[in-house]
């Protein structure tokens, strides 16, 4: 049984359909990345998870339960982390952290609290009207890492952390999986979801465009390749499936449709080949396929 679900949902607010069909799975000890730019509906979906929004369609359910009506079951085995952390500003950090751990209920573990603490190199004795976004970041992270959660929903959760904090947030997610736990990750640093995610869907203007596996995807987009011949290569760019050729003297760089990567490789041998690089589609490239001039808003 898969962990997090949701079958056909759908959000509206009065005339809009915030989120419109939404399929996800997600399994036990799966990473599950969800992205979309603003307004695409990311936020609005994970409210309806958390229970904080009532679905107006469709079904949403966290271990086998609804998560409108146990919602207070579901919280006791989640942990939550949103973009933009509001803290009590006359508390310290610590005292927020631990306050958040005894909010869910069960046992504190006070040594993974101190471990997370020195991994994040955070300071928890600072009021927290003093921190940094980053900082205020990391106390939810913290809090967030230290419960005994089975499944983290994570909504931007590394808004504000420098690269360093990035690569350790990352060692906790991978941490987490390996234990058996599952997440689902909204990011928009595509390169994050790429290194994280055993899956990944695509949302857009409410809408699930794409799911699968990034092998599954990759399918959907294009080969990179960068060429040197001893011969001037010609007619490449009128052939089936060849893209944004730039050419210069004997180099080409080009995409290539995966379908019709095997003749276009053909067609190139002929001309003497010096260097040939191939480099798989990115998710960078499959998200801009989709969006290459959409705008957005608030999500």
């Amino acid at each position: 049984m898969a962990v997090l679900k949701t079958e056909n949902l759908t959000k509206r607010f009065g005339n809009v359909k915030a989120v419109d069909g939404i399929n996800i799975e997600v399994q036990k000890g799966e990473v599950h990345g969800f992205i979309g730019p603003n307004g695409a509906g990311k936020s609005t979906t994970i409210r309806v998870l958390l229970g904080m929004l009532k679905a107006t369609s469709g079904s949403a359910s966290i271990f086998g339960k609804d998560v409108w009506k146990d919602a207070v079951d579901v919280h006791k085995r989640i942990a939550y982390v949103p973009g933009d952390v509001n803290l009590w500003p006359n508390l310290t950090g610590g005292e927020v952290i631990d306050l958040f751990m005894k909010l869910r209920g069960g046992t504190m573990n006070q040594e993974r609290r101190e471990e997370l603490v020195e991994m994040f190199n955070f300071d928890p004795s600072k009021k927290c009207r003093t921190y940094s976004k980053g900082n205020r970041q990391k106390v939810s992270l913290i809090a967030a890492f230290a419960s005994e959660a089975d499944l983290y929903i994570l909504d931007e959760p590394t808004s504000g952390l420098d690269p360093l904090m990035e690569r350790t947030f990352q060692a906790c997610v991978m941490e987490a999986r390996n234990e058996g736990k599952s997440i689902l990750l909204s990011s928009h640093i595509l390169s994050e979801v790429e290194r994280l995610c055993d899956r990944v869907g695509i949302i857009r203007d409410g809408k699930m465009i794409e799911s699968g596996s990034l092998d599954e995807l990759r399918h959907l987009t294009r080969t990179n390749l960068n060429v040197e011949t001893k011969q001037p290569i010609i007619d490449l760019d009128k052939m089936q499936g060849v893209h944004n050729v730039e050419r210069k003297e004997q180099k080409f760089s080009l995409q290539v449709n995966t379908e019709d990567l095997d003749d276009v490789i053909r067609h190139i041998s002929q001309f003497g080949v010096l260097k040939l690089e191939s480099a798989p589609p990115t998710l960078e490239d499959l998200f801009m396929r989709h969006y290459e001039g959409d705008s957005g808003g608030d999500s």
